[in-house]
């Protein structure tokens, strides 16, 4: 089998990067079990709680090591910048007979000796500028580039995505993979499940579920300005609203909105959950009325994915990515328009909707979608494993 290298992505700070990797590896393990051998490097300094998910997943071997302590990142960063690759990373690596790397948001080197895959979510500091530092925005570039520059197999997930990539860096024409992620699921939460997490948050039986972090980019305040509009026309919604209450890059963006949501007066019509554990987010979506994802930019939608996937109605923002996602199935705004997504809630509002009694859902009825997203994975790092051998005896 294919020894293929992860490192952890997100956590706390992205709790998006995190699901993709474990629902990546439950994916892999679960379809093509003997097709590769995911491998997982964490750092000794690793949270107990952030590593315990991993290890529920079977066929998943997990390494600790100092050299992947987030004290040492810079360090090694700027090793695999100007010396090709950090000594200790390559060391370890080929200690562990790894074949392929999979990197995000971390760079090994372009003499590192081993394929590498980087998976590159998006590029909204290109798209959306000003919603970055300059700091910010050259940390992202410079580590694009790098990648891009390092001869990765880059692996996107939207044709969108793809089409971002080529357009702002030309020397990744031909190296762009598109891998649609897929959520597996293999039940639905009933009734009993939906009314206890619903009342857990002391929600009412009717309500649209936003699960997004509470990033610029995520639109929350046209949401604010949207169910002002309804109010003000004698129409009541409830949106709740559940992720991390900060924006890294504009740490003032929280307390905006909650100044916002009291000036517009909506503050019992957007209700604020918090970042909330990940297994409650099915009962939220299947107990709501519609999920709604307003954001000004998107990479692939892990929300809307899980949505998709349960079979609940959706409300989203105009961006190509959403109608390459759920073209078909979603009701689309203007995400620009405050009128425009108040005409949308209002329309799913007074729609019908049967709450977690719908007894045609089949267990694994999206198997398709998560088999192509096991299968395109593996043949792209196939791929690159040929690729790079090709290379090598061109070289010799």
């Amino acid at each position: 089998m294919t020894r293929i290298a992860f490192t952890l992505i997100g956590g706390k700070t992205w709790t998006g990067g995190y699901n993709y990797l474990i629902n990546l590896l439950r994916v892999v393990t679960r379809h093509q079990p003997d097709a590769l051998q995911p491998v997982l490097f964490l750092g000794t300094d690793v949270d107990p709680d952030d590593a315990q998910p991993f290890k529920t997943i079977e066929g998943v071997e997990i390494i600790t090591s100092v050299s992947m302590n987030s004290s040492r990142r810079s360090a090694s960063l700027l090793r695999s910048v100007f010396l090709g690759a950090d000594p200790a990373i390559r060391r370890l690596f080929n200690q562990h007979r790894i074949n392929v790397v999979f990197e995000n948001a971390q760079f090994h080197g372009a003499r590192l000796g081993i394929p590498a895959i980087a998976w590159i979510p998006d590029f909204q500091h290109r798209e959306l500028p000003h919603l970055f530092s300059r700091a910010a925005w050259w940390k992202r570039e410079l580590g694009f580039r790098a990648q891009i520059a390092g001869g990765r197999t880059i692996m996107l997930s939207s044709e969108d995505s793809r089409d971002t990539c080529e357009r702002h860096y030309p020397a990744a024409i031909g190296r762009t993979h598109v891998v649609r992620f897929a959520v597996p699921l293999v039940s639905r939460p009933d009734a009993l499940a939906v009314r206890a997490v619903r009342e857990a948050y002391s929600l009412p039986e009717r309500y649209i579920y936003l699960p997004n972090q509470f990033w610029q980019h995520k639109n929350h305040l046209l949401v604010i300005e949207a169910l002002a509009l309804l109010k003000q026309a004698g129409q009541s919604i409830v949106v709740a609203a559940s992720g991390k209450q900060l924006d890294p890059c504009k740490p003032e963006h929280f307390s905006r909105i909650t100044a916002r949501l009291a000036t517009a007066g909506v503050t019992g019509e957007f209700r604020l959950l918090g970042l909330i554990p990940y297994e409650h987010i099915a009962p939220l979506m299947v107990g709501s009325v519609a999920v709604l994802n307003p954001s000004l930019f998107e990479g692939w939608s892990t929300a809307v994915e899980e949505a998709r996937a349960l079979r609940v109605p959706l409300v989203l923002s105009d961006l190509p990515v959403h109608k390459e996602q759920a073209t078909g199935i979603a009701r689309f705004f203007n995400r620009f328009s405050a009128d425009s997504l108040a005409e949308a809630l209002l329309a799913v509002w007074q729609g019908e909707r049967t709450v977690a009694t719908d007894k045609s859902f089949v267990p694994n009825q999206e198997i398709v979608p998560v088999q192509r997203f096991a299968k395109d994975f593996i043949d792209l790092v196939r791929y690159a494993s040929s690729q790079h051998h090709q290379a090598l005896k061109i070289t010799s």
